[in-house]
């Protein structure tokens, strides 16, 4: 049974496309089916908590944490986690020791008063949340209750050093990370203390003279994180003084509205999110439209090569673009982060889309398969990953590549454990129309309230992103009507849907979603296709290089890894990886029809619990390609710069087998390519080549 679809009128940034009635069941239940570009923000039936007045509402809410059970691979990884540095990390790190603490002292006294605890606190109580872990949320708890016994009468909290470190000013930093503790703790448990505390510490912070929020170097770049608090608890407690607050703190924090106010990375991609949230008091689309700007300046200027991120290691510099230039990991997990909060903001699909490309492409490999160590920079392209100094070729003296529990940026160490856990409370958000929105795709059980208050469970059965199909088996309580949605990826052009086995005919675009509304019985069955193919991104603006896409999965050439052990003890090694196979490839490609020669193999989904490693990976993609000889480590050790495209080789053709560039720790992923026409070049040798560069 076929659905039909009549196209209405364009409405404002919102395509319509309605169903007529199509039949069900006996009791002529009907479907109706709509493809909107995005998601519509108002305040209408919806069940979890919206934006209160005067604020505009947010387009899409988060459920409550708990509502998801992640599945599958990323089960999986949320396991490593917890087994790994984010869940140990107090075995090798003396900034979480509980003796002594700043942060567990009632009087705000003692060692780590900084951003180190909170750091790690952010992503491991929300670990043990989305886990449900009992051992992890006892000693998440046992932080908290901490926290909230130390605040004092004046509602500051936390370390008292932190109170005039800034030339007499506070230190506003560590503590909007707390709150993002608090936050989600808040969310999970329900916990009553949580709301006053914060309003407490809110009231300090009204009486703050304007000087306070420009104070420092991190906290006015970050001033966002305490203003998104701020909505956060007036949308719980209707204090409108939170939202005066808020103005002066936008007022006089960095701008980053008007221009790019640091070129840090991590700022950025924690930076760049605050206009849009605050769109949502000032009401003027040109706060939205900041955050896409300052989104796309860095990225078309320094993002150009895939992976999601950008060349900052740790700041962006003027002539240092190429693919070997590293993003931190804690950028990774910010970056995921703000995507995040400007969907439910903009309800627009392409911010998920960012955030797949991120956790899928390049968070992966900025761990050891066991998630034992990290290392501080990861490229689109990198080959050796040894403890070397690659200054100035990256930014920083020191070990940037290599893994270590220890011998990174403390940031990092701490930082990088939201990213998963707050990927898996993302994975399906509330609508305003009493439905759901699956925003981003991964097996899972979710459990929320729908329709007129009834709570339905929504079983799905993916290998999404190693496989194209999305399953929904829908459990009401009882029979309810609700908007199911499912967001269609940009790479998507040909979605197709079936209900209970009976093909939706939707013709949907890509970066869209597509609205589902009908009765919902227990047992409904809802099928998804997002049918992927081969695809090939030119990168203009980096020497015309070449990467290759397989819908939501960028792949790299896949090579030999030697793992060596250079430090440690016990499960807490420090490794280098060195190549064991040629890396210096060009691909050969047809000019008319670049993806004709790229061959897909897929292979069974395996039962590895770790997923992103060249061997366990499912799907692998052949090549044609030639070497490059003169393309050789520069002199720092790094893949030598990108030339332009194309370049001459006299080496023979040969098949080149290329994975995931997720699962891929020494990877390139964004390729010359080799011709033989007039505009071809010979390959200047590295070492003369890179002396040329910045």
């Amino acid at each position: 049974m076929l659905t039909k679809i009549l196209v209405l009128p364009l409405v404002g940034s919102v395509l319509t496309l309605t169903a007529l009635a199509a039949s069900y069941g006996d009791d002529a239940d009907h479907a109706t089916v709509r493809v909107l570009k995005q998601m519509k923000a108002d305040k209408s039936g919806g069940l979890y908590p919206g934006n209160r007045d005067p604020l505009l509402p947010g387009a899409l809410m988060k459920l409550p944490i708990g509502s998801i059970v992640p599945q599958g691979w990323l089960r999986n990884q949320l396991l490593l986690e917890a087994e790994g540095m984010a869940g140990r990390l107090a075995e090798v790190s003396p900034w979480l020791k509980w003796e002594s603490n700043s942060w567990a002292d009632s009087e705000g006294k003692g060692h780590s008063g900084w951003e180190e605890l909170p750091y790690w606190l952010k992503g491991y109580g929300d670990l043990g949340y989305v886990l449900k872990d009992e051992k992890i949320i006892r000693e998440a708890r046992k932080w908290i209750d901490a926290v909230l016994a130390g605040q004092t009468d004046d509602g500051w909290f936390g370390p008292r050093e932190l109170r005039k470190s800034l030339q007499g000013k506070p230190d506003l930093w560590p503590n909007m990370v707390m709150l993002n503790v608090l936050q989600s703790y808040y969310e999970f448990s329900g916990d009553a203390r949580i709301v006053p505390f914060m309003a407490r510490y809110f009231d300090w912070l009204s009486h703050r003279p304007a000087a306070d929020f420009g104070a420092g170097y991190w906290p006015k770049l970050r001033m966002g994180d305490n203003i998104e608090t701020a909505y956060w608890l007036y949308n719980r407690s209707g204090d409108k003084k939170l939202l005066e607050l808020a103005a002066r703190m936008h007022a006089n924090m960095a701008d980053w509205v008007s221009s790019m106010p640091n070129w840090h990375n991590v700022n950025i991609a924690q930076g760049f999110r605050e206009p849009g949230e605050y769109f949502l008091q000032a009401k003027e689309g040109k706060f939205l439209r900041a955050a896409e700007k300052r989104y796309d300046e860095v990225i078309g200027r320094y993002g150009q090569f895939p992976g999601g991120a950008f060349a900052g290691d740790e700041n962006c510099r003027p002539g240092h673009t190429d693919p070997h230039q590293g993003f931190e990991t804690c950028g990774m997990v910010e970056f995921m982060h703000s995507f995040e909060l400007l969907t439910k903001v903009s309800g627009d699909p392409r911010w998920s889309d960012r955030c797949e490309e991120i956790a899928f492409n390049s968070l992966p490999a900025a761990l050891t398969p066991d998630q034992k160590a990290l290392h501080y920079l990861t490229g689109a392209n990198m080959v050796q990953l040894d403890r070397g100094n690659k200054s100035p070729g990256v930014e920083n003296d020191g070990t940037m590549l290599s893994y270590s529990p220890y011998r990174v940026y403390r940031c990092c160490q701490h930082n990088y454990a939201h990213g998963w856990p707050y990927y898996a409370e993302e994975l399906w958000l509330a609508t305003h129309d009493a439905g759901l929105c699956a925003s981003l795709y991964a097996a899972c059980e979710v459990s929320a309230k729908v329709g007129d208050g009834t709570t339905v469970n929504i079983a799905e059965k993916t290998d999404y992103p190693f496989g194209e199909t999305v399953e929904l088996e829908v459990t009401p309580a009882k029979a309810v009507r609700f908007p199911l949605y499912l967001r269609v990826p940009n790479w998507c052009g040909n979605p197709a849907v079936k209900i209970n086995g009976n093909p939706v005919e939707v013709q949907a675009s890509p970066l869209s979603y597509i609205s589902l509304t009908r009765l919902w019985r227990p047992g409904d069955r809802v099928s998804l296709e997002l049918p992927m193919k081969v695809s090939v991104r030119r990168w203009a603006k980096n020497k015309d290089a070449a990467s290759i896409d397989y819908g939501p999965l960028t792949f790299a050439l896949k090579i030999g890894e030697r793992w060596e052990a250079y430090g440690g003890q016990g499960d807490w090694k420090e490794w280098e990886v060195f190549p064991t196979t040629d890396w210096n490839y060009g691909l050969v490609l047809d000019e008319k029809n670049p993806a004709s020669d790229l061959e897909v193999t897929r292979k069974t989904m395996p039962a590895a619990k770790q997923i992103f490693t060249p061997e366990a990976v499912p799907l692998e993609i052949r090549a044609k390609a030639k070497k490059i000889s003169a393309w050789k480590l520069d002199r720092t050790g790094l893949a030598g710069a990108l030339q332009p495209s194309p370049v001459k080789s006299n080496a023979p053709t040969e098949t080149i087998t290329l994975i995931p560039m997720g699962a891929a720790r020494l990877r390139i992923a964004s390729f010359p390519t080799v011709g033989d026409g007039p505009d071809a070049h010979e390959w200047i040798d590295s070492a003369a080549y890179s002396n040329k560069q910045p």
